[in-house]
């Protein structure tokens, strides 16, 4: 049966029912992931969980070997990721401890961060108009609602550079563009995860209401790493009941387009290959060469 993985913050590293818990290092062409990876059986189904900031929170959004720990999930034969991610709200309707079930991404980010595995002589173009499974992102949206979350189906998360929150003039900027949510790490996960034809989506965990309601009447005073700390907390015991519900609910098989991604997607003439980036992307590629 193949493996769940799910990408979370340390709130998320005891999971209560965890059973054969073993912490598991994975070697990958792109260097070290986050941390150790802490697979284990829940309710009778095998995961991989990823601190994505390692554990203790030590590493930046901006420094996260996105490849890695991608790579290093498809390595352990994960076919499906959760991502839980803590967010701002740009809407009054999406308050905090909410969930969002994101359906799009835009980037803002300078491009700095690694976010595809091809290059160094093989070019793939995938495509990512649905950035987000929707079979799998169904399934959390009806768990979630079975556990008493107040969820939202769908939404954009804008993914900004960081490790900076907004200013006033930015979030008001973003709220104007329409977007729903905002923060620092899903689009590269997104893109990473497609790539290697791993379903992929996202439960947005609301803290807060990002910048642009600190001049309305009842916002708070200043988005602060205590606010957020404090719904962070709250909001991982939710997720911690929704991932077990929604265990339960995820097939064996997949039927969603997210398992052939790259049938099409790979332009490099395959006998131009060079060998190195052949035996690198082996796990990923190898079945189309």
């Amino acid at each position: 049966m193949p493996k769940i993985g799910i990408i979370g913050g340390s709130g998320l590293n005891n999971i209560e029912g965890l059973k054969d818990v073993k912490g598991v290092e994975v070697e990958t062409p792109f260097g070290k992931p986050s941390d150790k990876f802490i697979c284990g059986v829940l309710d009778g189904r095998e995961i991989a969980f990823l601190p994505r900031h390692g554990v203790g929170h030590r590493i930046l959004p901006t420094e996260l070997n996105y490849r890695a720990n991608i790579y290093g999930m498809k390595k352990l034969g994960v076919e499906r990721i959760i991502s839980i991610s803590t967010v701002g709200s740009f809407k009054k309707e999406l308050k905090p401890l909410d969930i969002l079930v994101v359906s799009q991404f835009v980037d803002r980010t300078n491009q700095s961060r690694k976010t595809t595995f091809f290059g160094e002589g093989i070019a793939g173009h995938i495509p990512f108009a649905e950035p987000i499974c929707s079979e799998l992102s169904g399934i959390l949206y009806e768990a979630g609602k079975n556990v008493g979350a107040t969820m939202h189906r769908k939404g954009t998360y804008l993914n900004m550079e960081g490790p900076a929150f907004s200013t006033i003039a930015e979030s008001h900027l973003y709220k104007s563009w329409g977007m729903d949510v905002i923060g620092m790490t899903n689009m590269p996960e997104a893109r990473l995860s497609r790539e290697a034809e791993i379903c992929y989506s996202t439960l947005a965990m609301i803290t807060d209401y990002d910048s642009w309601r600190l001049e309305e009447e009842g916002g708070p005073s200043v988005v602060t790493i205590d606010l957020i700390i404090q719904n962070l907390n709250k909001n991982a015991e939710t997720a911690k009941r929704l991932i077990r519900e929604a265990l339960k609910r995820i097939p064996d098989e997949r039927s969603c387009p997210c398992k052939d991604t790259l049938k099409y997607s790979i332009v490099t003439r395959k006998d131009l290959i060079p060998k190195k980036r052949r035996k690198e992307l082996d796990i990923i590629i190898g079945k189309y060469l």
